[in-house]
């Protein structure tokens, strides 16, 4: 028994400008939702991040402000990425939900598990450099400070290194979904991506260099992670390619 032709829902310009409104309104406010307690706990929250540092600080070593209204609007900044970070499952909800209806049902099947790894894996990546990699890098750091050099870093170049940190981890844990991305879209064969991974090592490497301080310990912490994430990202693709194959038998048979 044939069924009929998967219809998508169509609607004018100006409806899918409301729609997008409605949606950003909806994101702005959940972040706003929650940046009112994170601003009311700011220094608490710079305390908890700037704690890997401070652990290995020497002993009476302590972060300074260098500027008057520093003390105030550093952790004030900080609250409204913390905000950002904890509402960001809801803002890519709006996302999707602007962007489902124009997707096929075969689309959604594989759209709605992608959405959710890459929540999960960056959310992952940020507590990996928060748990692993600070403590390792600061480490090293502080044991390489010269002698009679006191180390005492900026709150704001600090706030600046973290966030900048958080988010290249977290960019770099999304190499399955890209992976799978590429894939599924055909943009490259999953074969090729198997021959060559030599080649991918490098790069990551190279990437690693470029988004990690100027040492061999913070590249490679990033570099190896990066690397297993693509062997588990090719993984998937080809247990997806091969589900998405038999949805498309399934479907031909029907018909």
């Amino acid at each position: 028994m044939s069924e009929a032709p998967e219809k998508l829902a169509e609607g004018t310009l100006i409806s899918h400008l409301l729609e997008l409104r409605a949606r950003l309104i909806r994101a702005l406010a959940a972040v706003g939702l929650f940046f009112i307690p994170c601003a009311y706990y700011s220094n608490q929250i710079f305390t908890f991040i700037a704690k890997p540092l401070l652990d290995k600080l020497p002993k009476g070593g302590t972060l300074i402000a260098t500027g008057v209204m520093t003390p105030f609007t550093t952790p004030f900044k900080l609250s409204f990425f913390v905000a950002l970070f904890i509402a960001m499952p809801y803002v890519l909800y709006q996302v999707w939900a602007f962007v489902g209806p124009g997707l096929y049902r075969r689309e959604k099947r594989f759209a709605v598990p992608l959405m959710v790894s890459s929540v999960v894996l960056f959310y992952a990546g940020v507590i990996f450099a928060y748990v692993v990699v600070f403590p390792m890098i600061f480490a090293f750091f502080t044991s390489t400070t010269p002698q009679g050099v006191s180390m005492m870093t900026d709150i704001t170049s600090y706030m600046d290194f973290a966030l900048t940190m958080f988010l290249a981890f977290g960019i770099a844990f999304e190499v399955p979904v890209a992976v799978v991305l590429l894939v599924l879209t055909g943009i490259v064969k999953l074969e090729m991506l198997k021959a060559n991974r030599g080649y991918v090592l490098i790069a990551i490497f190279i990437i690693a260099a470029i988004l990690t301080p100027p040492d061999a310990l913070s590249q490679c912490v990033m570099a190896v992670p990066m690397y297993m994430l693509y062997e588990g990202g090719v993984l998937m693709a080809q247990i997806m390619q091969r589900m998405q194959r038999t949805a498309a038998e399934r479907d031909a048979a029907k018909v």
